[in-house]
């Protein structure tokens, strides 16, 4: 420990002094991201333009120039902007096709009817000014990845007969331990397993993901953000029913699961062997790089960025930072699931109590207009305005937050519900379709409607909408002003919070990716991983370069191809041990111990 102390603050000077170096490997790492970013988010539905969000603008006479502002001009409406009166003229320059068209300003207000209106009209009097404005078209469209996802939840719905309703209720008497057995095989019960899969979901992407998603899509990505949620529950329960059902023992009684697992067992069963493996490889490699960058660097970086605002201290010394996580990263993830899930089980519940405390706070203090909220909500999702991207706009924004929130269809959490005690699949099933319903319908709505509540938001074009990090830096700062609006001290609690979400979330994380490395190279290898990951929590605090940051991301986002491509092939399977069991639980056939 000595040494750690005395050897970090000597590598956090020397990132500080090779910049040249960090600059090329965010090169490096910033075309990679587009390369992916350019497949995961290749627009495959993309709407007719609603509008232009319109760019640069500048004003031109007698050598003088001088902006007027950004506009928003809706496709076959008017909307005006401030305009002097001798302002008669400007042109607009798409800087997409280099196509130009003409428009008018006439009088004081600006307006024009796009693009039915190709030619120059002159209006008004006065001099008149030649406007050069660059814009971009508000043409919402639906990414790859996020209609991957959309699509198979819409599907595992179906298939399995709209589990996601008429199975909440057995779903909350399995958590609360009415079924369980303590001689089952597995290594943790299932509300552990529960709250290690939740550690690893209900993070950042609550406090800042919804705050980014209401900003750019409006108050109506609330409403798609639940619907979403409500459909990633039979994906959740899909994917880890497999998670059981094809999990293994190992002599020492750990258990190994997970979609590696399910991927290459279960397609072989299929007769696919070769096709399963390359499928489980594909998904194990990107598992094991998003624990080290979404599920690790990212979270130590957007923490340390949180705390340093209250903790200003940490702002000069950022290496310290990392350094107090990684070491008690590691005091936790030395001791396997078991320690991992004991620490979860404490902190998902007392973190999400005072994030949802905090929210209570904030909406008593506004109890009469909380019915106007959510018909705004309603609303704005189905009546939305231009500006918000118009409709499908903030389907999107809706569906996108939600799909990045609870990972339902990802595959990562099968690795966690695998380990769970029980010797029926299904029933881990059911525990595993309340991660959804508790990370967005409750904890992402809470703050979705606070931000609503408050009015602490702004429209986006639907060109940032379809941005993959849009303003992902900025999240986390616009839920802390929201709340410190109504609740003077919120942001020192939001700290702690940030840092508890984060917290939870690496751990949940190191898990995921230790058993996909083992799975790969061997049971005895764990120690390197884990040794590997403590570093990159390290460096996490350090490291600045978004491209890399973003890199973490894009490698979750790519589980989901690989996942649900499987989940395909083997959802008969699936639908058929579920009605096995439903009608053995119709029977009494399930011993109850509570």
């Amino acid at each position: 420990m000595a040494f750690a102390f005395s050897v970090a603050p000597a590598i956090a000077q020397e990132s500080v002094d090779e910049k040249g170096v960090f600059d090329q490997v965010d090169a490096v790492a910033g075309w990679v991201v587009g390369k992916i970013a350019a497949v995961f988010f290749y627009p495959i539905w993309t709407f007719d333009q609603v509008g232009y969000q319109v760019k640069n603008v500048e004003i031109e006479t007698g050598g003088n120039s001088y902006a007027v502002g950004d506009l928003v001009i809706v496709e076959g409406g008017k909307v005006a902007d401030e305009a002097e009166t001798n302002k008669t003229k400007f042109k607009v320059k798409n800087v997409n096709d280099g196509e130009v068209k003409e428009l008018t300003i006439e009088g004081v207000g600006l307006y024009s009817e796009i693009p039915e209106n190709p030619l120059p009209t002159v209006g008004g009097s006065g001099t008149q000014l030649k406007i050069e404005i660059e814009w971009e078209p508000n043409s919402p469209a639906i990414p790859l990845v996020v209609g991957w996802l959309v699509v198979g939840a819409i599907f595992f719905t179906i298939r399995m007969g709209f589990i996601n309703f008429r199975g909440f209720k057995h779903a909350l008497d399995v958590v609360r331990g009415k079924y369980d057995n303590p001689n089952d095989e597995g290594e943790v019960n299932h509300f552990q397993a529960l709250s290690s899969a939740l550690s690893a979901t209900v993070g950042l992407g609550n406090i800042a993901g919804v705050a980014i998603a209401v900003s750019l899509g409006g108050p109506g990505a609330v409403f798609w953000m639940i619907i979403a949620g409500f459909l990633g529950m039979s994906s959740k329960f899909t994917e880890c029913t497999l998670g059981q059902k094809y999990r293994e023992t190992r002599p020492d009684g750990r258990v190994m699961g997970g979609a590696m697992f399910y991927l290459s067992k279960g397609l072989a069963e299929k007769g696919f062997s070769g096709f399963g493996k390359c499928l489980a490889v594909l998904f194990a490699v990107l598992c094991i790089g998003g624990s080290f960058g979404g599920g690790n660097t990212f979270q130590v970086n957007q923490s340390l960025n949180a705390v340093q605002e209250s903790v200003p201290f940490f702002a000069e010394h950022r290496w310290l930072f990392g350094l107090i996580m990684a070491v008690l990263t590691g005091l936790v993830i030395i001791g396997g699931i078991k320690r991992i899930a004991q620490t979860a089980e404490k902190i998902v519940p007392t973190m999400c109590g005072i994030y949802l405390l905090a929210c209570v706070v904030v909406l008593f203090n506004h109890i009469s207009e909380i019915p106007t909220a959510f018909g705004t909500i309603i609303d704005s999702a189905f009546n939305p305005s231009a500006a918000w991207g118009g409709f499908i706009g903030v389907l999107v924004t809706g569906f996108k937050r939600a799909a990045f929130s609870n990972e339902a269809g990802v595959g990562s959490a099968a690795i966690a519900h695998s380990a769970a005690r029980t010797n029926q699949p299904v029933r881990e099933g059911f525990v595993a379709l309340l991660e959804p319903f508790i990370d967005t319908i409750v904890v992402c709505t809470m703050t979705g409607l606070v931000i609503v509540i408050t009015g602490h938001y702004e429209g986006g074009s639907a060109a940032e909408v379809a941005k993959p990090f849009a303003a992902s830096s900025n999240g986390a700062g616009l839920t802390s002003t929201v709340f410190a609006s109504e609740i003077s001290w919120f942001p020192y609690i939001l700290s702690l919070a940030v840092v508890l979400f984060a917290f939870s979330t690496m751990i949940a994380w190191s898990y995921y990716g230790e058993r996909c490395w083992a799975w790969l190279f061997g049971d005895g290898s764990s120690m390197i991983y884990r040794w590997l990951f403590l570093l990159m929590v390290f460096l996490g605090s350090i490291i600045t370069s978004t491209n890399v940051l973003d890199f973490g991301d894009l490698m979750i986002l790519g589980m989901a191809f690989p996942n649900v491509l499987g989940l395909y092939f083997l959802a008969g399977g699936v639908k058929s041990d579920l009605d096995k069991y439903l009608e053995k639980l119709k029977r009494g056939e399930f011993k109850q111990t509570k």
